[in-house]
C-alpha cells in the first residue's frame, strides 16, 4: 500500500469509531433507551465453555475491548455473524443487518459511509448483504437470553436454517 492510502485509511478508521462511539452511541442510548446489559465480565466468565456468554467475554479479552452495558449486543453480533471488529468487518455486519430486515438509521448510516469511504471493499458489502438476506430474520432475536447458548449452533442456525 502506498502512504497516501495508509494515510486515508487512517483518517476514515478514526472517523468511523469517532461518528460510531462518539455520537452514535450516547444519542442512540438518549433516544432508544436501550435495555441494559444484564450481566458483568465476571459472570460471562463464570458461564460454560461454548456458549455466547463464555465466548462473548473471551471475544472482549482478545479484542482487548471492555463490555459496555449498551454495546454489548453488537458484539454478540460480531461474533455471531463473524465478522471482525476492523473498518472493513463493522461495515460488512452492517451490511448483513441490513439485508436482513433491519434499517435503522445507525445501520444505514453506517453501510453509506462504507460505501463511500471503502470502495475497496464494495464487493465483500454485497456478499454481506446477501448474506444477510438469505440467512433467517435475527432482528427480533432475544439477545440478552441466547447467552447461555450454544456459540457454534446460533452460527449455524443463521448461516443454515432457511427463512420462513
Amino acid at each position: 500500500m502506498n502512504k497516501a492510502y495508509q494515510i486515508l485509511a487512517r483518517l476514515r478508521s478514526g472517523l468511523l469509531v469517532f461518528l460510531t462511539h462518539n455520537m452514535a452511541l450516547p444519542m442512540l442510548r438518549f433516544v432508544r433507551r436501550p435495555q441494559l446489559f444484564p450481566y458483568t465480565q465476571a459472570q460471562l466468565a463464570a458461564f460454560p465453555a461454548g456458549t455466547l456468554g463464555y465466548d462473548l467475554v473471551h471475544f472482549l479479552h482478545r479484542k482487548n475491548l471492555k463490555l459496555l452495558p449498551h454495546y454489548a449486543k453488537h458484539d454478540i453480533k460480531h461474533i455471531l455473524l463473524q465478522y471482525d471488529t476492523t473498518d472493513e468487518g463493522e461495515v460488512c455486519l452492517q451490511c448483513f443487518m441490513l439485508g436482513n430486515g433491519h434499517i435503522s438509521f445507525p445501520v444505514a448510516a453506517t453501510v453509506l459511509y462504507g460505501f463511500i469511504t471503502m470502495p475497496e471493499y464494495w464487493k465483500k458489502f454485497r456478499i454481506a448483504y446477501r448474506r444477510g438476506k438469505a440467512s433467517i430474520p435475527i432482528k427480533k432475536w432475544k439477545w440478552f437470553s441466547i447467552l447461555e447458548q450454544s456459540t457454534q449452533s446460533l452460527i449455524h442456525k443463521i448461516n443454515n436454517d432457511a427463512k420462513n
